[in-house]
């Protein structure tokens, strides 16, 4: 970047950024984003990105990577070269957060902890994660923890019958029926699947890294390296932590929102803590009479429900349902209000 941008010190927006997957969603898109969504294979919207998509057919060299509004600046790129005004006294902001709608089972799958990351994928970062459900469509629901204490060797035969039979490794969990407003915590090396007609926000440490040992998703033949990410199958599967199952694993992972502040028409709910996961944080803010500062930042603000506006200096910017943007360290003085009810979610880097 030539010059210094003028949106450093500023909430930041961004340009639409769908990124391609291998299934199927996208159709609830249609009302949350008030867009012409349809269902069709680009089911998710990455939200302030600097992670690009492990996709074996890529749209573009930085396919994931999130684009400033009303700009060509990738947000990795804006992140290594103002790294003190966005970050302050952070090396790196370590989140990703998404919008996924599913008009499919996904296939089984976990993610790697930090300790397998670094060790077979060279990376600092593992994939915890957390859902917050948004939308639903008829029956939908998550597939969370093995259905009871499994060996790897049957894991390993569901794995096989999957080839033919689509429903072996889905055998294998519990599934949970969900609704709006349910949140979950799914640790790293928990077995997991989102189901069918789930519109969800999803906040986990900034990688694409994936290990799913099953055959198909949906009608598409997954590849060895699509299951693997070029790991062996045999090292591959030791992912999975055959412990974590049944009722225990359920509410390991389903979290309660917890209020911390209620006063003068600002609701404030804990979703995500630290005590949970050192990995990120997040936070509901629901205005509906006064007007609140946004405090924390660096951090990814995601606007769930309602209108309002967000005031910054002079300016003043609408804000819907939808809204995403980035509040750099260096932000002074933004505050959020809303016409009736306005609902924002702050997605917050990990613990110091």
């Amino acid at each position: 970047m030539q010059n210094k941008p003028d949106f450093l010190n500023k909430p930041i927006f961004f340009e639409k950024n769908r990124v391609g997957r291998v299934y199927t969603g996208g159709a609830l898109f249609a009302d949350f984003f008030g867009d012409d969504s349809t269902d069709g294979y680009e089911p998710e919207e990455w939200v302030v990105s600097s992670v690009i998509a492990l996709n074996k057919v890529q749209k573009s060299p930085k396919e994931g990577v999130s684009v400033v509004k009303g700009t060509d600046i990738y947000f990795d790129d804006l992140l290594k070269e103002y790294k003190t005004e966005l970050l302050g006294d952070r090396e790196e902001f370590g989140v990703l957060t998404k919008y996924l709608d599913s008009a499919i089972r996904l296939p089984v799958q976990a993610h790697p902890d930090k300790a397998f990351s670094r060790k077979h994928f060279n990376s600092e970062y593992g994939k915890a994660e957390s859902w917050l459900v948004l939308a639903c469509r008829p029956d939908a629901c998550i597939y969370f923890g093995f259905n009871k204490e499994y060996t790897k060797e049957e894991f390993k035969e569901a794995v096989a019958k999957s080839e033919t039979d689509m429903d072996a490794m889905e055998r294998l969990l519990t599934r949970v029926d969900v609704k709006p407003g349910d949140v979950f915590f799914v640790p790293a090396r928990m077995a997991h699947a989102i189901g069918k007609g789930c519109l969800i926000l999803e906040i986990q440490e900034p990688s694409d890294f994936t290990i799913q040992p099953e055959y198909y998703c949906g009608e598409y033949r997954l590849s060895e390296d699509e299951m693997y990410i070029g790991l062996d199958a045999e090292t591959a599967i030791d992912v999975f932590d055959f412990s974590l199952y049944g009722e225990k694993a359920v509410e390991m992972g389903r979290k309660i929102p917890t209020t911390v502040f209620n006063e003068g028409g600002v609701v404030v709910k804990d979703l995500i803590t630290y005590e949970d996961t050192p990995c990120f944080a997040v936070r509901s803010y629901t205005v509906t009479t006064t007007d609140t500062e946004l405090t924390e930042k660096p951090a990814v603000y995601c606007v769930t429900e309602g209108e309002g506006s967000i005031c910054f200096g002079d300016e003043e910017l609408p804000l819907k349902k939808s809204d995403y943007f980035f509040l750099p360290a260096s932000a002074k003085d933004v505050k959020i209000k809303a016409e009736k009810s306005l609902t924002v979610i702050a997605c917050l880097p990990p613990k110091k």
